[in-house]
């Protein structure tokens, strides 16, 4: 029986679900943080939050969609647990990764553009 499937179907829910909700914590947290950042700039504090989580959303959604197509065949439940762990821990390490190099490369660049 080839899982694959459900295995896609259950993948994407749970990855959108993490990805918006994670999303938008970083978004209403963010902007506070790149506000401290660069104080007196509200306007552009908020539209580099916003930059910010479009292509937050464009690089999880298209890698996320793009993993799809290196899943092996799934042939039973227990490998399509395994396999959905695996690919959304992924996804969860890739997010971290990713919150932590904006906020190095936020905290180290921004206050020498504004300068």
């Amino acid at each position: 029986m080839n899982l694959n499937l459900v295995s896609y179907g259950i993948f994407l829910a749970a990855v959108a679900y993490i990805i918006v909700v994670v999303g938008q914590i970083c978004y209403r947290n963010g902007n506070v943080y790149v506000l401290s950042l660069m104080p007196g700039h509200e306007e552009l504090c908020t539209r580099i939050n916003k930059i910010l989580l479009t292509g937050y959303y464009l690089v999880n959604i298209g890698y996320a969609a793009t993993t799809l197509i290196s899943w092996q065949k799934i042939t039973t439940w227990a490998m399509l647990l395994e396999t959905l762990s695996y690919r959304i821990a992924l996804i969860v390490l890739i997010l971290s990764a990713l919150h932590y190099i904006n906020l190095f490369v936020i905290t180290k660049y921004v206050k020498k553009l504004i300068h």
